[in-house]
């Protein structure tokens, strides 16, 4: 990516970058590195550390200065699902953040442009580059304008319930049996691992999910039963 392209793409999310270099770090998926021989280009991971953390303050603050008369454990739940994959992922394809990611043409090929993992860290890593470049004022800014909005609706429709515990809780009352979760894939080094966990009940199948940790996949699983549910579709058996 030029840098004509990487400033337009910085004007849009609102950012004016002193250093692009750490706004196309940010960018830079890992497997990138393989496919060229720039050895000063670095990938987003350290970005995607740092930016984590800023945005647990940034969005922690927020909720303790909005919400005065909620309980510390309804504040960290709020947080959690602010925070989660599927929020960071949604952010950053309001912002079309999977169309300016630099990746292996092997991840592309497997839709890397469009995985919640890789959009959130990207979102993260992002948020990183404008911590390191222009500090955390910049940054409260910008996730004011891209996430915080969406916090009022979590709290107000308790959205912050994972779905896990949301299906465990319909299984009980429509089937009066407890969904089990069962590893469907492993692929991926280590450092970079994707599960695919299906949840099962009564030996049926009632949704599937992809996630870079088991926890995280039975949680999209979850998810998916649920929408499965609402829509009443057929439900597959699993051997």
């Amino acid at each position: 990516m030029n840098k004509r392209e990487l400033t337009a793409f910085a004007n849009k999310i609102g950012i004016e970058f002193n250093d692009l270099d750490k706004f196309k770090t940010a960018l830079t998926h890992r497997s990138y590195l393989n496919e060229i021989d720039d050895s000063d280009q670095r990938h987003n991971e350290r970005l995607e550390f740092l930016g984590d953390a800023v945005l647990e303050l940034i969005v922690s603050e927020y909720l303790f200065e909005t919400y005065t008369d909620r309980p510390e454990g309804e504040l960290t739940s709020f947080r959690a699902a602010t925070v989660k994959t599927e929020s960071l992922a949604a952010a950053s394809r309001e912002m079309g953040v999977g169309d300016h990611l630099m990746m292996s043409k092997g991840e592309e090929s497997t839709g890397g442009r469009d995985k919640d993992y890789l959009l959130a860290n990207a979102f993260e890593a992002i948020l990183g580059s404008i911590y390191v470049d222009q500090g955390y004022q910049k940054c409260k800014e910008f996730v004011v304008r891209w996430l915080l909005h969406k916090i009022d609706n979590i709290v107000e429709n308790r959205l912050d319930i994972d779905a896990k515990t949301k299906f465990q809780e319909l299984a009980q009352s429509l089937f009066r049996s407890t969904p089990i979760y069962k590893v469907l894939n492993e692929e991926g080094p280590d450092h970079e691992k994707i599960f695919t966990m299906a949840v099962v009940v009564d030996g049926q199948v009632f949704g599937e999910g992809v996630g870079t940790s088991k926890q995280k996949a039975e949680e999209q699983a979850a998810a998916h039963a649920i929408q499965q549910l609402h829509k009443k579709r057929k439900i597959a058996r699993i051997a």
